[in-house]
């Protein structure tokens, strides 16, 4: 390829903002939970995993004269073991309130923690799936890839209609170089969740490995119409653009990547290879400066493109 190509995974995660408490639960401990995923749809992540915390004390603290420490399941409480000895049982809606803050959690950067809230879940409720997801993502972000595999398979085990997991499952397919494997998870994630920009997104890579830039583009193209702000998507749109020679289209989307993410280092790198295939090679030298800056690894493969590119120039300059 004329470019740069880094390998993108958009991880999908589930948020789920209503969960149906039991009859049991504390009111105080539900609106917590609700004011905590209120927050974290709007992105305040702090605040919900400050009201998270709380709801789960709230929650696990439970023990009374009529339901003592060695609570059977069978009256919708379990015992919570390594928790504080002040905290006998718990209602199996904490759960849902870890899985809560696990997310929160790896969506903040606090990938162990996240983990441990979601086993802390899963341990509580086995059959809770999107633990197992959220899990998975955050297994993914610390770089075990066969954990997060085996989180994303268990979840399609317990609920095989989950299209984060196809999405999640397809991209990293996808980057292994399981292209079959990769489309068979994609089309799957996009009938059933067919406004994720994220498997789209995904699957244009994909559809990019193959050289199949009019599906890629196809693809990329329906990515931003879902997600407009989507940096990746505009990247590879980019990438498609410049390898069908339109280098003034993919300096458009380089910089619309740049709009969304001030700090890509490959969008810099890309779209100083379209400026310099369009003879702007200062204005290109000062997307590669900004790139080297940001990823100072980048050097020796920027130099590598640049050569390709005064390569694939010198024809034209001759004639």
């Amino acid at each position: 390829m004329l470019c740069r190509r880094t390998v993108y995974v958009g991880i999908a995660f589930l948020i789920l903002i209503h969960v149906p408490a039991k009859s049991q639960t504390p009111r105080s401990a539900i609106d917590r939970n609700e004011a905590g995923s209120q927050k974290l749809r709007h992105g305040n992540l702090v605040g919900a995993i400050e009201d998270f915390t709380k709801a789960i004390e709230i929650s696990s603290r439970l023990a009374s004269p009529k339901i003592g420490k060695h609570s059977s399941p069978a009256d919708g409480f379990t015992e919570l073991s390594g928790e504080s000895s002040d905290i006998g049982v718990v209602d199996p809606f904490t759960a849902e309130i870890y899985a809560n803050r696990c997310l929160a959690r790896y969506l903040n950067g606090e990938f162990d923690v996240a983990i441990a809230d979601c086993t802390r879940a899963i341990g509580i409720r086995p059959s809770l799936a999107r633990a197992y997801l959220n899990r998975g993502c955050a297994r993914y972000a610390k770089g075990d890839l066969q954990g997060a595999l085996a989180d994303w398979d268990r979840t399609l085990e317990i609920n095989p209609h989950v299209a984060e997991v196809y999405c999640n499952r397809g991209g990293v397919r996808q980057a292994s170089g399981d292209l079959a494997g990769a489309f068979r998870d994609l089309d799957m994630g996009i009938k059933l969740n067919p406004r994720d920009g994220k498997c789209y997104c995904n699957r244009g890579f994909a559809w990019l490995d193959k050289r199949d830039y009019d599906r890629a583009l196809s693809d990329f193209d329906k990515a931003i119409a879902l997600e407009p702000g989507f940096a990746w998507a505009y990247e590879g749109r980019g990438i498609v653009n410049i390898n069908k020679l339109d280098f003034e289209q993919a300096r458009r989307d380089f910089s619309m990547a740049l709009q969304s993410d001030s700090n890509f280092a490959d969008a810099y790198v890309n779209r100083g290879l379209a400026l310099l295939l369009q003879n702007k090679g200062s204005e290109a030298q000062l997307d590669f400066d900004r790139a080297v800056q940001l990823d100072p690894s980048l050097k020796d493969e920027i130099d590598q493109h640049v050569k390709a590119a005064r390569e694939l120039l010198a024809p034209r300059r001759r004639n």
